[in-house]
């Protein structure tokens, strides 16, 4: 039995090919982390302006203070819940599940704005599908399917996401189609793109089934205990 350990342990090491691909992902979703850490941030500070000035005058308003004390304790609490999330995108709890449509939301959430600027509508049409699924898992693919769909198509263009609910998991799709409209401001990605051989590796290393069919890629993801 002691002898098996080390082939169980050697065999436990994610690849080379997928911790690439990994590490590539958390390079072009920098700049959206650093957005979502910065907006409830940034506030904090105008907020404190506005509160020193009142605390300034001879007979301050101690209502007024007080709700801008409150504001800034909202925000510094919505910032520290920001860092823990972007903390778990770095270093993924593997157990963790998420029910599929808020994982859903809040890998569209992270992205939407960046691809908005590249001249890419993103459409969430996932429903109300409650059931989990691994939140590192739903992650990594959902967000890189996203970000290679997008660094393969000329801007304008719609990325729409949807998903189907089955008996041992869900499917997930990303269609692409160009359309009318804004192309963008053009931006260069951060890093290089995200190819295909990427998302297998991704694929392969979260037990994840991944399909693609003319514009439309397709992920499967089993379902996990709530």
């Amino acid at each position: 039995m002691l002898a098996s350990e080390p082939n169980r342990l050697e065999a436990a090491q994610p690849s080379p090919d997928a911790e690439a691909a990994r590490y590539a992902l958390l390079r072009r979703l920098a700049p959206s982390m650093r957005h979502h850490l910065v907006v409830n941030l940034q506030p904090i500070g105008m907020i404190y302006e506005v509160m020193e000035r009142r605390l300034r005058v001879p007979q301050p308003d101690l209502a007024h203070v007080q709700e801008s004390a409150t504001k800034i304790n909202t925000f510094a609490r919505a910032a520290l819940a920001s860092c823990l999330d972007v903390v778990g995108w770095l270093a993924p709890d593997e157990a963790v599940g998420i029910p599929l449509q808020e994982g859903a939301r809040e890998c569209s959430s992270l992205l939407a704005t960046s691809l908005g600027f590249r001249g890419y509508a993103l459409r969430n049409e996932v429903g109300a599908i409650t059931r989990q699924v691994r939140r590192s898992a739903l992650r990594s693919l959902l967000t890189g399917t996203l970000i290679h769909s997008a660094d393969h198509l000329k801007p304008p263009a719609e990325l729409v996401l949807a998903a189907v609910a089955q008996e041992g998991g869900v499917e997930i799709g990303v269609t692409t189609r160009p359309t009318d409209g804004d192309k963008g401001f053009a931006n260069e990605p951060n890093y290089r793109k995200i190819e295909w051989r990427d998302l297998q590796a991704l694929a392969a290393a979260e037990g994840v089934q991944l399909a693609r069919e003319g514009a439309r890629i397709t992920l499967r993801l089993p379902w996990v205990d709530s």
